[in-house]
C-alpha cells in the first residue's frame, strides 16, 4: 500500500513531521522567545507606571543601587531574549502587509528624528528636552512608528508593535506626573539644541551607513 503524501517513514519504523510542520513549530518557538524578551524588558521598564508604590519600596529596602542593578540586570536578560528571537524571525519571514517604497524611505527621516530626541535627553539645557520633558520616549515612539510604516513582516510587528505601545504610554503617564508634581525642566540654549542635533545627526549616520548592516544584518538605506 502507498504511503499518504503527507507522512515520511524514517529508518526508525516512526511517523516524521513534514518539513513545513518543523518549520511552523520552530517559528512558533522563536516568536515565544522574541515575545518572553519583550514581556521581560517592557515589564521592567513598566514598574514604574503600574506599580510605583511596590518600586518604592523596593528602592528603600534594597538601596538604590542594588535596585538598578536588578533593574539592569533584568533588562539585559530581556534584551538578549529580543535579539535572539528577533534574528530568528527574521530567519523565517511572514508578510503581514507590503508597505509602498516611499515609506521605506520616509522611515530613515522618523529614525534621524527620532536619534536627535533621544540625544537631546541627555544633553543639559535644550528647548527639545524643556519642552517634551521626556524626549528619549517620544524618540521611541517615533522609532517604532516609523518601522511599523515601513515594515510588514510579522516579526517587526510584533517587536515595534509594543515598544510604541510602551513608549505612548509611558510619555503620556510621565508627562501627567509632571505636571501634578509641578515638574518645570531646565531652559533650552541654542547651545544645548545644537549639541543635541550634532549628536543625534551624528549617531543616526553611524547607525544608518554601518551599524545597522552590521547589527541587524539589513543596510538601513537600501
Amino acid at each position: 500500500m502507498r504511503e499518504p503524501d503527507h507522512i515520511t517513514i524514517v529508518s526508525t519504523g516512526r511517523a516524521a513531521y513534514p518539513d513545513d510542520l518543523r518549520t511552523a513549530s520552530k517559528g512558533r518557538r522563536v516568536m515565544l522567545l522574541l515575545i518572553c524578551g519583550l514581556v521581560v524588558f517592557l515589564g521592567m521598564h513598566s514598574v514604574h507606571m503600574i506599580a510605583p508604590s511596590w518600586r518604592g519600596r523596593q528602592v528603600a529596602s534594597w538601596g538604590l543601587m542594588r535596585w538598578k542593578g536588578v533593574f539592569s540586570l533584568v533588562s539585559l536578560t530581556g534584551l538578549v531574549l529580543i535579539v535572539m528571537g528577533f534574528g530568528a524571525a527574521r530567519m523565517q519571514p511572514h508578510m503581514l502587509y507590503a508597505p509602498p517604497a516611499w515609506l521605506r524611505h520616509a522611515n530613515a527621516l522618523f529614525t534621524l528624528v527620532a536619534f536627535v530626541l533621544v540625544a537631546a535627553a541627555y544633553v543639559p539645557r535644550n528647548h527639545i528636552k524643556a519642552r517634551l520633558g521626556h524626549p528619549m520616549l517620544a524618540g521611541v515612539k517615533i522609532w517604532a512608528f516609523g518601522h511599523l510604516l515601513a515594515s510588514g513582516m510579522v516579526h517587526d510587528v510584533v517587536l515595534f508593535g509594543p515598544f510604541l505601545l510602551w513608549a505612548a504610554l509611558d510619555f503620556m503617564v510621565s508627562r501627567r506626573r509632571d505636571r501634578t508634581a509641578g515638574t518645570v525642566y531646565p531652559a533650552g540654549s541654542a547651545r544645548g539644541d545644537a549639541t543635541a542635533l550634532v549628536i543625534g545627526a551624528v549617531a543616526w549616520t553611524g547607525m544608518a551607513v554601518w551599524l545597522h548592516a552590521l547589527l541587524i544584518g539589513v543596510p538601513a538605506l537600501a
